[in-house]
């Protein structure tokens, strides 16, 4: 779903989130269990940018692969006799919808998720009522306000799918304040910019400000210049 949509468009729900985390699927043909135990030069592969440059950060010495495909495609290729892959990293709630979480082999709970992972964003016209009143019951308003925190932080830096932008927007059960944390990596892995924050909020204006802020903090320590080396060095 693009960050900003087109004025005759409008969100009318989200879907309570599944688990928004990034999965190891491992080969069956390893005993492997999680990334530290992969040997350094295995190749672990992946169709997003976030995922590598964060990796990368983390485990300079495996290696990144693109893989492309639905996911069961992805697994066809990370199965085969000959795959070239070691493990892959997918998300886990796209496994579990699937009814193939038994593959998952760990959750990468180092890794801040893509903007919305997880939940599902119901897009109608915007001045189709009739059909914004049935999507309403579908709505899940803490799901809805966590994900308008993380869209607002990518709308603020420019980001899209193609950027390594990770947001993890996640309500504070003590406090029932929102907390929001983010990332900015530089696709090699070597430079990163990090910022969080959190915000009493109580509807969507408010989790907009918090998304707002995190994002303003981010450009001050540089974001900006990851971002834009990002994308200076992107085919045209």
């Amino acid at each position: 779903m693009p960050t900003t949509l087109p004025p005759d468009m409008a969100l009318a729900a989200v879907t309570e989130r599944e688990d928004p985390r990034d999965a190891l699927i491992m080969s069956p043909r390893h005993q492997y269990r999680t990334l530290d135990e992969l040997p350094e030069g295995s190749v672990v592969g992946t169709g997003s940018v976030r995922r590598v440059a964060q990796l990368k950060r983390l485990y300079p010495g495996l290696v990144f692969m693109d893989i492309r495909g639905n996911l069961n495609t992805r697994l066809a290729k990370l199965d085969a006799e000959d795959s070239p892959f070691d493990a892959l990293v997918l998300a886990v709630a796209g496994m579990s919808r699937l009814g193939l979480g038994h593959r998952i082999t760990q959750r990468i709970d180092p890794l801040l998720h893509a903007v919305g992972q997880g939940a599902l964003g119901i897009e109608i016209r915007a001045d189709d009522h009739d059909t914004r009143r049935i999507a309403l019951c579908l709505n899940h308003g803490a799901t809805a306000l966590a994900c308008a925190a993380e869209r607002e932080l990518m709308r603020v830096l420019e980001g899209g799918c193609s950027v390594p932008i990770g947001a993890v927007a996640q309500w504070d059960e003590g406090s029932g304040r929102l907390e929001l944390r983010a990332t900015v990596v530089s696709p090699d892995g070597q430079h990163a910019v990090e910022a969080q924050g959190e915000a009493v909020v109580e509807g969507e204006e408010g989790a907009r400000a918090l998304g707002n802020s995190v994002a303003a903090v981010m450009r001050e320590r540089g974001a900006d210049r990851i971002l834009s080396a990002i994308e200076r060095s992107s085919p045209k």
